[in-house]
């Protein structure tokens, strides 16, 4: 990833995706949402709910170190709270 580039809500998505090694429609599938949502959400024209951003944390925190750097890269605030 670049220096100075603004962490994108639809990078992690991809980059979850691709640590899974699953396609947009299983991804999709795991969360309860249509292709065209998750599509939408890696291209940046939406962003997940509440609810879709807790399945996907939950996701990360199942994932061990790789997840957990993803979560410090991405949402360090869901990190901090996990450690308190």
């Amino acid at each position: 990833m670049e220096l100075g580039k603004p962490l994108k809500i639809s990078d992690l998505i991809r980059e979850l995706r691709q640590q899974l090694d699953i396609s947009q429609e299983k991804f999709a599938a795991k969360l309860g949402v249509s292709l065209r949502t998750v599509n939408r959400w890696e291209n940046g024209s939406t962003v997940p709910s509440q609810m879709a951003l807790k399945l996907i944390e939950k996701m990360l925190h199942n994932l061990g170190q790789p997840g957990k750097r993803l979560l410090n890269e991405y949402l360090p605030k869901a990190e901090q709270r996990e450690d308190s």
